[in-house]
């Protein structure tokens, strides 16, 4: 079941700035890749000693550090140590129960994504930290494990098409961001067409275990609303005129981010009225059958209660009844028990109550 909160690991009473990580640990070991760039030449290789990529701040090329894992608490400190990284930046990125944010620091801009995919061989939702930290000549990610959100992005950047490769760290940003959202419509698709198919069985024959698969979709509407709404006050933070790092070209981009993000929440309002409208619809396809049942209960109770008086009647052990002496007094009863019930069946059939 989708947890809607999460216990905090933290130990208490530490001090701000403190660096320990928060959170499930999702692969082994750390991996880092770096991609180094400008608009004649790339380079792109996986680093297995973190300090080799230390030189990229002073470089003049755009670096791109992507780190998958967040465990190595000493391994996150040292980058964000040597990249001027504010102490409470580093406790962020290492907690991994952040909501989506902004905060610029002057020399980088640091945000938090929640990367949304569905967990294997289920619909389950699964919602993981990525942290980035826009420089003046890098970019920084850190994710909790490798996934291929941002594939796309790195393609871009190896076929050099497009300005991704001429343009500076603030449209690579932009990008990241733009490849976290154009996701979300992945995830949005498989909610609808889950959505889809659980109203067409409801509109046929529902079952019972199709309540409980109402309350678990509106659950994960209810996290995958929590995982992105933040996002909108985000992206127009980035965006605003007094944010150095992002130039004036990259504006135009973010505000379609944002509109693609204000897109995505629209159809997440909708999905969840559309739940609310599906368990109404249950609960009354329900009721509507069990009245249903209680009319043709009801109705053949209705039959058998006049047969029901005259088997009373004669079932008495009274010795002076005249009809108990008739020749034809038993097949009279049947006739008139027939008559009777057949009587009044024709009479619900024609008030089309049967």
């Amino acid at each position: 079941m989708i947890k809607l909160f999460h216990r905090v690991q933290k130990p208490p009473a530490q001090a701000p700035g403190t660096v320990s990580f928060v959170g499930e640990q999702k692969v082994e070991k750390v991996s880092i890749k770096l991609i180094d760039y400008d608009a004649e030449k790339l380079d792109e290789r996986q680093i297995e000693d973190f300090h080799l990529c230390f030189p990229c701040r002073e470089t003049e090329t755009v670096s791109w550090i992507n780190v998958n894992g967040l465990h190595d608490i000493e391994l996150v400190r040292k980058i964000g140590e040597h990249f001027g990284l504010h102490p409470l930046v580093l406790e962020d990125i290492a907690h991994t129960q952040q909501r989506p944010k902004m905060e610029d620091y002057g020399d980088y801009l640091y945000i938090v994504l929640r990367v949304l995919s569905f967990g294997e061989g289920q619909r389950n939702l699964v919602s993981e930290q990525m942290s980035l930290v826009i420089g003046r000549n890098y970019v920084l990610t850190f994710q909790e494990r490798p996934g291929d959100v941002l594939e796309p992005v790195r393609e871009r950047l190896r076929r050099g098409k497009g300005r991704i490769r001429a343009a500076g760290p603030g449209y690579l940003g932009y990008a990241i961001m733009d490849a976290v959202v154009d996701h979300y419509f992945k995830i949005v698709e498989g909610y609808g067409e889950a959505i889809e198919a659980l109203e067409e069985e409801l509109l046929g024959d529902p079952q019972q275990e199709a309540l409980a698969r109402i309350h678990n979709l509106k659950r994960e509407i209810v996290l995958l609303r929590r995982a992105i709404w933040p996002l909108r006050e985000v992206i127009a933070n980035v965006e605003r005129d007094d944010v150095e790092l992002i130039d004036d070209a990259v504006a135009p981009f973010l505000r379609d981010v944002r509109d693609h993000v204000i897109q995505v929440t629209d159809t997440i309002d909708s999905f969840r009225d559309i739940l609310s409208g599906l368990q109404d619809l249950y609960m009354s396809t329900i009721s509507n059958r069990m009245n249903d049942v209680m009319k043709v209960l009801t109705i053949f109770a209705s039959i058998f209660v006049p047969l029901t008086f005259f088997a009373g009647i004669y079932g008495m052990n009274f010795e002076f009844m005249p009809e108990l002496g008739w020749r034809w007094s038993y097949p009279i009863f049947w006739v008139v028990i027939l008559a009777l019930g057949g009587t009044m069946l024709a009479f619900f059939r024609r008030r089309k109550w049967l």
